[in-house]
Parts: structure tokens; sequence; C-alpha cells
């Protein structure tokens, strides 16, 4: 499976971005797609995730309200549109891919459970 995201870019403090994850090879209806983040120094944070097979979605505290995570089935690609965008969110966005065994696993935040990754695209949110 290969993860090729896009969408990364400079905006100012209560702008919008739209991330883009698109998904190619061995994937399946029982994945799940989540986006994460990273700054230098820090670990890697939990963004969203969404289970492909009926559209279920998982946000972290801090981006509910201001992040929306979504699929497009015929594209096979993955959204995070971003809104009100704070100079906190600046880092390096990667989304990531986690096979399932069954199609009612329930998402999870856990770095560690998603198998596949792609390269990262960078935002920077100007003050």
């Amino acid at each position: 499976v290969q993860l090729q995201a896009c969408g990364g870019g400079l905006v100012q403090a209560g702008g919008s971005l739209k991330l883009s994850c698109a998904a190619s090879g061995r994937t399946s209806s029982k994945y799940h797609m989540g986006w994460f983040r990273q700054v230098p120094g820090k670990e890697r944070e939990f963004v969203a995730a969404i289970r492909w097979y009926d559209g279920d979605t998982y946000y972290a505290d801090s981006m509910k309200g201001r992040f929306s995570i979504s699929k497009d089935d015929a594209k096979n690609t993955v959204t995070l549109q971003m809104n009100n965008l704070k100079p906190d969110d600046t880092a390096l966005y990667y989304c990531a891919g986690r096979p399932t065994a069954s199609f009612r696993v329930t998402l999870t935040k856990e770095v560690n459970a998603y198998r596949y990754w792609g390269q990262g695209t960078l935002v920077t949110v100007s003050s």
C-alpha cells in the first residue's frame, strides 16, 4: 500500500487548508485511515481517523470542530479539511493506513496501530 499526501502550505492564522491522501495498492474497505502530525523534537500526534467501511470518524479533542476528515470511495482518497488554523497547528502532517481484520474494529489514535505511512506534507501557520 502506498500513501501520497499533498495539500500542505503556508497559511495565515484563521485560514483553512485541505490535505489529501491518495491510497494505492492492496487497500480494502476494512482499512482505517488516519492523519497525524509531528513537529521537531516531539512525538507524532494523532489528529483524526476514519473507518473506510462506514465513514465513522474519530478526532483528537483539540481538533474537534476545526478539522474534518472525509473519504472519497471513487478516488480512494481521504481528505482532512482544516479550518481556523492556529500557529500551533504548524507541523508535518502524515496520512496513515491501518488494515484491520473486520469491518467493526474501533478507530484508534495509537501511532503503532497504523502500518502504512505517507511521506508527510508541511503545514505552516503564520501569526
